[in-house]
């Protein structure tokens, strides 16, 4: 090749309107070998050269406007060689002679190597071979930025990224609030040990050994002295104690044995039967608790046990909160009574807490979970300021 680049003045850069042009053109030494219309190989000089395409004068092979072509393009750096494979288009011929051109599919080194040739011619600087070598053969091409398609595009890509980085804005807040209330409620608030609703009431009990039958249902209401089941017992174990040596023969015994009497429970009070502790058919030693009953004026209340170190926080009408189990919202309440179990300094401390709304009976002996937290009372008071 023969086209030698140096840089040169301003002369050589072509200046047209922007509407005109979208590249600047300049006047490089280069050539464009490509195949012509009949078959032949065209060589031609470049009259100028621009990132977007070039132009040049045909000679005897005519091209045809708008027609794709596949050639080279050619030039010479320090007396080396270098030729690009480029596909073009005749975008225009002016007078029969000058023919535009515009690049077509241009893969990203290509670009690279013409926008650093053409960027070096115009500011001076001596183009080099270790230059071009290193653009060559590294990937430092950006796309163009395109019209309101790519404009339509790139918004959509805003608007996903914002989502994206909306959700995760909002997780990592949901996990900063999850770990802070874990702390506030390891460190900051006292939970009892364990708790339980209490009724105050009555428990009917087996007179003697036998099988248990219901009369009611948990949850009626009974009268005082009504019965609430039956049992079925041994007739020698009921008369045992009570009969006469001269009775106690072998054949006596193995017919009480074989005997059974019924008998009736009944209620103390007028009560509502919180449960039934022993199943219909089961058998109960004497003494065994069949049904929990109480009375129908009792008031449910909330039976806490809370470690010693908690004392200074269990004054009677400090508020607390509490879950009966079962439920799924909480509750709230007042301490009003306290009192220490026997065993010292590593004893706990027992508390009856008095639900702020009525408790149902038939949730005696269910689980509790209490919580004291802090500044619990400043939030009650200021609601009852408010309701005054």
């Amino acid at each position: 090749m023969s086209a030698v680049i140096s840089p040169v003045g301003n002369a050589n850069v072509v200046h047209e309107s922007e509407a005109q042009r979208q590249y600047a053109r300049l006047k490089l030494p280069a050539k464009v070998r490509f195949q012509g219309q009949q078959g032949g190989v065209q060589e031609v000089q470049l009259l100028d050269l621009s990132a977007g395409g070039f132009s040049f004068e045909q000679g005897g092979q005519s091209v045809i406007e708008g027609k794709l072509y596949r050639g080279k393009l050619m030039f010479e750096v320090e007396g080396i060689g270098f030729a690009m494979d480029v596909e073009f288009q005749v975008r225009s011929i002016i007078g029969g002679k000058r023919v535009g051109c515009e690049f077509h599919n241009l893969r990203p080194r290509e670009v690279s190597a013409l926008r650093y040739l053409i960027s070096s011619f115009v500011s001076g600087e001596l183009v080099n071979v270790g230059g071009l070598i290193s653009i060559l053969q590294r990937e430092n091409f950006t796309k163009a930025r395109g019209g309101k398609g790519n404009e339509q595009l790139s918004l959509v890509g805003r608007l996903r990224a914002m989502g994206l980085t909306l959700v995760i804005l909002v997780a990592g807040l949901s996990a900063f609030a999850y770990v802070l209330y874990q702390f506030y409620d390891i460190y900051f608030v006292t939970h009892a040990d364990s708790a339980q609703v209490s009724v105050p009431g009555s428990q009917v009990a087996m007179p003697r050994e036998g099988t248990v039958q219901s009369l009611v249902t948990v949850g009626s209401t009974v009268s005082k002295g009504a019965p609430v089941a039956t049992f079925t017992a041994n007739m020698l174990d009921a008369l045992k104690g009570a009969l006469p040596e001269s009775e106690m023969t072998p054949d006596n015994l193995e017919r009480l044995f074989n005997k059974t009497f019924q008998g009736t429970l009944t209620s103390p009070c007028d009560c509502k039967v919180v449960s039934q502790l022993v199943g219909d058919g089961q058998v109960a030693p004497k003494g065994t608790p069949v049904f929990l009953l109480a009375p129908v004026d009792s008031v449910a209340t909330v039976e806490a046990r809370f470690p010693y170190r908690a004392f200074s926080q269990l004054q009677p009408g400090t508020p607390v909160t509490f879950l009966v189990g079962g439920e799924a919202t909480e509750r709230g309440g007042r301490i009003v009574s306290m009192a220490l179990q026997d065993g010292g300094l590593a004893s706990d401390i027992r508390v009856q807490i008095q639900p702020n709304e009525p408790l149902a009976s038939n949730l005696a002996k269910r689980p509790v979970e209490v919580r004291i937290r802090p500044l619990n009372g400043v939030f009650v008071n200021n609601s009852l300021a408010s309701e005054k």
